[in-house]
């Protein structure tokens, strides 16, 4: 899986954040599930076919961890920041967004609905 870094240019982290770059349909079925921990600093970007509500929804069924979950439109503007719970239903953003970003719980307030966000990909030879 491909890994991007992802930035507030909003407000500045107070530690770099990478995530994992998630676009198939299998990988974001799969998401996080299972998973028993997160580093700190690390978290998994479901980007998603179009701007949707619908389709930027998450399950939490089978989740081991509670997360918190910012959502990105197309323009790279925070539309929605929640926390999630284990094992607690589905959750559908306030606006539509084409990227999910999924972190530890801890990383909640780093993000607040209007920040700008960058996504990068880390060069490569």
């Amino acid at each position: 899986m491909q890994t991007v870094t992802i930035e507030n240019r909003t407000r500045a982290l107070k530690e770099p954040l990478q995530a994992g770059y998630c676009q198939s349909f299998a990988c974001q079925l799969r998401g996080l599930t299972f998973r028993r921990s997160l580093p700190p600093n690390w978290g998994l970007l479901l980007v998603q076919q179009r701007e949707s509500k619908m389709d930027a929804a998450i399950h939490m069924f089978m989740m081991w961890i509670d997360l918190a979950v910012v959502w990105v439109n197309s323009q790279n503007r925070v539309v929605d920041v929640r926390p999630a719970y284990r094992w607690k239903s589905i959750i559908i953003p306030q606006a539509p967004a084409m990227y999910v970003l999924e972190l530890p719980l801890a990383r909640l307030n780093d993000f607040q609905i209007g920040d700008e966000v960058k996504i990068s990909v880390p060069f490569s030879r």
